[in-house]
């Protein structure tokens, strides 16, 4: 199969930027969407597929403020997953829809999503009991969409596989399966395919203020690296912010993870319930697994949403927790850190942990949908029922789920990496970092692959061909752009001033920045990735 053609480039978003600037009061946008997001752009990608299958075009934009998947979305746990947890709150909808859409996101994007085992330290016979049940409940609710079958373990075996458990909490185990994904890919998938049927796609734009005016709504705008603002008219929008539309409506929750070195001997994900009822994540993750991905916390967050940022008191804690399932990880320093904002439906619950993830969609006031709450996993669904909202033309028309994302059918998919040998053999470039590339890109990888230099250290040539790649193809404006969202280089590395200059020379060569603006990206990544101690 021929992968699909980029049509995100370079010069694309200054023509976004003009064509949207053309939707008048006459000439207006069909549904403008706000927030690039997963939500916002599982959103835009699905009335774009609607439209195509009716041949019934609409005019479809959508704007950022920063760029596409920056903010919760791309600093989540990476899994999708039914939420063993919410058993025990009996939210057996949740966990079935979530389950059936696990298996759904596996399907269409396949290089994306893999199945993760994860392995349950039980402390005694009770927990053995209790969990246990959930496992075979969860294992039920599953059904057909199951991606691995539970099974338990002696404590014998569960040392064998993990020998650095605590084994002081540990009479026996369980294991069971999720899914990890690489969750800031996911929303680029989805923008660029509802860009390839002819959606206007703009980051680092935001959205001041709007009124109905007449039969449209006009919408100022403003584009962040100029600061010149604009009016767009749409028939409808749909507002997908997320934290960044508290109106006294949402509980805004910090998730903050830390990042080791691998902490495991296995690749199996440890999945710890805390002494405070919070389930805890120790993820193989990184280049080849050599990382884990360590949380998550559930913090009440009350500054702005752009200030963002991991605390000493949540550092202490996850590396508290970390140390109670892996005792040698206390002398073991992170490598990073990064925290999101969870925009949660209030609920009364005075635990941020037990408020529910349920989501909200409704029309407030007419003409403008908004989406609060839910989860990541699933995406497709909430994205589903606001287009029946947005456009009820063409309501109960979704095929989001049939469609792969990218043209990343599971059969293009398994045709790239049946090739991985050969193109590994072909370019000189080490097999891991070849299969590094298809897991990232699917059935783009041959072509990223083909630009990397002919000379140099294999991952060296890897990486000056990713960063060739998304450059020219993924709307990339800042650093922090490649280092956290088309790769999380970022967060598998410790980064240093020296380092990021030299990214950003590099940057800095194909993008334009002068010798000021490298200074000012290595400054802001410097902020990003600085991490108080714990």
């Amino acid at each position: 199969m021929t992968a699909p053609k980029p049509v995100l480039t370079r010069t694309s978003r200054g023509e976004h930027l003009e064509r949207l600037k053309k939707a008048t009061k006459q000439n207006p946008l069909d549904v403008l969407i706000l927030g690039g997001g997963i939500n916002g752009a599982g959103i835009l990608r699905d009335l774009a597929l609607r439209a195509s299958d009716a041949k019934k075009p609409l005019k479809l934009g959508l704007v950022e403020k920063r760029h596409f998947a920056s903010g919760t979305s791309s600093r989540n746990s990476q899994l999708l997953h039914g939420g063993l947890r919410y058993l025990k709150n009996f939210e057996f909808k949740l966990v079935k829809e979530a389950l059936h859409e696990r298996s759904a996101l596996k399907r269409i994007a396949p290089h994306l999503v893999d199945p993760l085992p994860f392995l349950i330290p039980f402390p005694n016979t009770f927990a053995k009991l209790f969990y246990g049940t959930g496992l075979v409940i969860y294992d039920l609710l599953s059904g057909a969409d199951n991606v691995g079958k539970r099974s338990f373990l002696s404590k014998e075996d569960a040392q064998d596989l993990e020998p650095g458990l605590n084994t002081e909490r540990l009479s026996s185990a369980g294991v069971y399966y999720d899914c990890k994904v690489h969750s800031a890919r996911l929303v680029l998938e989805n923008i660029f395919d509802a860009a390839r049927m002819g959606a206007l796609t703009l980051n680092y734009t935001e959205a001041l203020e709007w009124r109905l005016d007449g039969e449209t709504f006009r919408v100022k705008l403003r584009e962040q690296f100029t600061g010149e603002e604009f009016v767009v008219h749409a028939r409808r929008l749909v507002n997908a912010r997320g934290p960044w539309d508290d109106d006294g409506k949402l509980r805004l929750v910090r998730g903050s993870h830390l990042i080791y070195p691998k902490l495991s001997q296995s690749n199996h994900a440890i999945a710890h319930f805390h002494t405070d009822g919070r389930i805890f994540f120790v993820i193989p993750w990184g280049p080849n697994n050599t990382r884990s991905l360590v949380g998550t916390t559930d913090a009440d967050h009350a500054g702005n949403a752009d200030e963002v940022k991991i605390s000493a008191e949540e550092v202490r804690y996850i590396r508290d927790v970390a140390a109670a399932i892996f005792p040698h990880s206390r002398t073991i320093e992170p490598i990073a850190a990064y925290s999101s904002l969870r925009p949660l439906v209030k609920s009364g619950e005075q635990s941020a942990t037990k408020t529910s993830r349920e989501h909200r969609i409704f029309e407030e006031p007419p003409g403008v949908v908004r989406i609060t709450g839910g989860k990541y996993t699933t995406y497709r669904v909430m994205s589903a029922e606001a287009a029946d909202l947005a456009w009820p033309e063409l309501a109960g028309t979704c095929r989001t789920g049939d469609v792969a994302l990218g043209g990343n059918t599971p059969e293009a998919y398994a045709a790239v990496e049946e090739q991985v040998d050969v193109t590994a053999a072909r370019t000189a470039i080490y097999r891991s970092d070849v299969a590094m590339v298809t897991k990232l890109f699917g059935v783009q990888a041959p072509a990223i692959i083909d630009r990397a230099p002919k000379e140099g250290a294999s991952d060296e040539r890897a990486l000056t061909a990713v960063l060739d790649w998304t450059l020219e193809h993924e709307m990339i404006q800042r650093m922090p752009d490649f280092l956290f969202v088309s790769t999380y280089l970022g967060h598998e590395e410790r980064w240093d001033e020296r380092l990021l200059a030299h990214l950003a020379e590099d940057m800095g060569k194909r993008l334009g920045w002068d010798a000021k603006r490298q200074r000012e990206e290595v400054a802001l990544t410097l902020k990003i990735v600085a991490m108080p101690r714990g």
